[in-house]
């Protein structure tokens, strides 16, 4: 046989092998940022992705290949990482993103495409709304901003409260708002509404003006760099008063900036690893700390559960077509994931509990549960 005739045998070979393998193989794409302001919320998310897939690499006997693109922490560059995924790396399905100013827009590139997407942990409302093909497998911000507002009132006994709000970033606006909202009409006061941006580094002219107010309470919707920076500033200039957050302050980051100043801190979350569980969280603690040698956080643990959810959605799909997966997602009503129950409703969003946690001798505890 000569080496031509060889070198065309081989080549149909690897075209059929590819073939087949590409028939035998499913491609997810995953939108995370892995640079930029939001990387750790990436990271600690892929962590979570990776057990999952780790754990449970095929569907419909066929393998998943999971697809990370980098969205940089940017609202533009999430877009362009979702258009990626479907056109060119031609993905099924999308989990993402950390981050509600990158799931927003990356969400509509995938409505318009018709490709599910599944984001673990961006509660903004805006995220789903009016998008058949994307949901969330957390709590959206309207029910976290209730929680925290009841709880500051009912719980800590507070009548005062200053809001500090990252102007340009969607999910401190709407936790903000949501939070005041309830707030006023349970009987507390507002005493200062103050803004900054997402990288600024003096805080201290709003943090004046926060200790003029008389406020009790601090209740600040940041990502954990502004918070911490915020903390240390305020504990510096001489605020008494209680730190309030939301999920996103649920960071061992956090701890590791600001150090003594996050000392109390009370954040609304969707998964404590001390809190009161079942067989299923328990396993999913042992194997995650078996693999990274550390407890789990809520961001990694609602990723594990975004993974299976949407593998479970595939199995009941019985399909790899995108308009069934996306059928058999919006009827979400039994899946029990490591972070508790999930029922998605009408709108793609899920019906969970949520966490509260504190800072306690540096660490994160549990401190109690509130349900839907």
């Amino acid at each position: 046989m000569s080496y031509r005739i060889l070198l065309i045998t081989f080549c149909l070979l690897f075209v059929v092998s590819s073939l087949v393998l590409a028939e035998n193989t499913i491609k997810i794409g995953v939108n995370q940022p892995m640079t930029g302001q939001m990387a750790a919320g990436g990271e600690l998310g892929m962590k979570g992705i990776n057990l999952a897939h780790e754990l449970r690499p095929t569907v419909l006997g066929k393998k998943i290949e999971l697809i990370l693109v980098d969205n940089k922490s940017d609202k533009v560059d999430a877009a362009v990482a979702a258009t990626k995924l479907i056109e060119k790396d031609k993905v099924i399905a999308i989990l993402g993103s950390y981050g509600s100013s990158m799931s927003i827009p990356s969400g509509e590139v995938a409505n318009k495409n018709g490709i599910p997407m599944l984001t673990a942990t961006s509660t903004n409302p805006m995220v789903t709304q009016g998008k058949e093909y994307v949901f969330r497998a957390c709590f959206i911000d309207p029910f976290q901003g209730e929680v925290m507002a009841k709880f500051t009132h009912e719980y800590l006994k507070l009548q005062k409260v200053a809001l500090l709000i990252d102007i340009a970033n969607d999910y401190s606006v709407g936790l903000a708002k949501f939070y005041k909202e309830t707030f006023e009409k349970l009987g507390g006061e507002i005493v200062a509404s103050l803004y900054y941006q997402a990288g600024d580094q003096d805080f201290s002219a709003q943090i004046s003006q926060i200790i003029s107010s008389g406020a009790q309470a601090l209740f600040f919707p940041s990502y954990f760099q502004d918070a911490a920076l915020i903390a240390i500033q305020a504990r510096d200039l001489g605020f008494t008063g209680e730190f309030l957050g939301g999920d996103t302050l649920h960071n061992p980051v956090i701890v590791d900036l600001a150090k003594e100043s996050s000392e109390g801190l009370f954040a609304s979350t969707f998964f404590a690893p001390d809190a009161p569980t079942t067989e299923i969280a328990a396993n999913f603690v042992a194997k995650f700390k078996e693999k990274y040698d550390e407890l789990p956080n809520a961001v990694s643990t609602l990723t594990f559960d975004a993974y299976n959810l949407m593998l479970d959605s595939i199995e009941k799909a019985g399909s790899t077509e995108p308009e069934a997966i996306k059928n058999a997602l919006a009827v979400t009503k039994n899946f029990v994931g490591a972070g508790g129950p999930i029922i998605i409703n009408e709108e793609g969003d899920a019906i969970k509990p949520a966490v509260i946690v504190t800072i306690k001798d540096g660490e994160f505890k549990y401190y109690t549960t509130i349900q839907p």
